[in-house]
């Protein structure tokens, strides 16, 4: 659910702004909700509380019992309730002269996992993510291994135990056109640069004659397309401009032709088993190895 901007957001502030006489804190979550909160107001109103302090309401981790884990600032907590809710909310404070104040969480967001959008650019696009000044990232470690790129340190056993049991998987989104490699519930999305491997990789498997010659060319073309992509580490700002520009393109333009041809999606998941790491397939397991060590981070 999106946030409204402008005029519409100012509609919903109680008023001019007053310095709190006594606040009173309310934690909301799944089980503690904007409509709960709006029939505490008159309760509130007749013990002299001036203004109503919320815990985060925004998008946060499904199941957040504080909130603070948001990972979508734009977007309210489905959990906690809607938009009408929130200018319920609002009006019940707003008829008896009381404020409202929020802790919006300014200082930090939820990571990892799958769910926060600007995280999950800042993994697939380094130091030049429209997304990275907002976090705290040193891109310039003294450890070499680690110059332009960030650790992520979620692995529970030592890489090459946890690489050797294949419990990095490679995964092909056919809705968005996007590659990704999974550890349990972390999604770490792959450089849109390195995607011809794995699409060339499709396109051996192809049987002959399985879809038409202009299909076969035009998924050739794709493939060079993302080649084409300026390099994450190019901080131009025409390159980064265009790098964001054309990457989700490409993807549109990947994502519509494995709609078309089902035998070109089934040949790009063919192709991520053959990343498929464990100790009984060492060839695949250094394939995936080579292609972690191309991202944006290490783990």
């Amino acid at each position: 659910m999106s946030r409204p901007t402008g005029t519409s957001m100012q509609a919903r502030s109680p008023g001019r702004a007053t310095i709190p006489r006594a606040t009173y804190r309310l934690q909301l979550h799944g089980g503690f909700t904007l409509r709960d909160a709006t029939a505490l107001v008159p309760y509130l109103a007749d013990l002299g509380i001036s203004h109503v302090y919320c815990s985060p309401y925004f998008r946060a981790r499904p199941g957040s019992t504080h909130g603070y884990d948001v990972v979508d600032h734009n977007s309210l907590n489905p959990e906690i309730g809607t938009f009408e809710d929130l200018d319920q909310f609002v009006a019940a404070l707003r008829s008896r002269n009381m404020g409202h104040i929020v802790d919006f969480v300014p200082n930090h967001v939820g990571v990892m996992g799958a769910d926060n959008a600007w995280w999950m650019d800042v993994l697939e696009n380094g130091e030049t993510s429209q997304y990275a000044q907002f976090f705290d990232i040193d891109w310039q470690s003294q450890d070499a291994t680690l110059v332009g790129k960030i650790l992520v340190p979620v692995l529970g056993d030592y890489y090459g135990n946890v690489l050797e049991r294949g419990e990095l998987v490679l995964r092909f989104e056919a809705s968005t056109g996007s590659f990704a490699i999974f550890y349990h519930e972390h999604r770490l999305p792959v450089d849109p640069r390195d995607y011809p491997v794995l699409l060339r990789t499709a396109a051996s498997l192809l049987a002959p004659g399985a879809i038409a010659a202009i299909e076969l060319e035009e998924f050739s073309s794709l493939s060079a397309a993302f080649a084409r992509l300026p390099d994450r580490r190019n901080a131009a700002p025409g390159a980064i401009a265009e790098r964001q520009r054309d990457k989700e393109a490409l993807k549109r333009r990947l994502a519509a032709m494995c709609v078309r041809q089902a035998a070109i999606a089934e040949a790009i998941v063919a192709a991520t088993r053959a990343f498929a790491g464990c100790a009984e397939r060492p060839s695949a397991q250094g394939a995936l190895h080579g292609l972690l060590e191309s991202q944006a981070y290490r783990l």
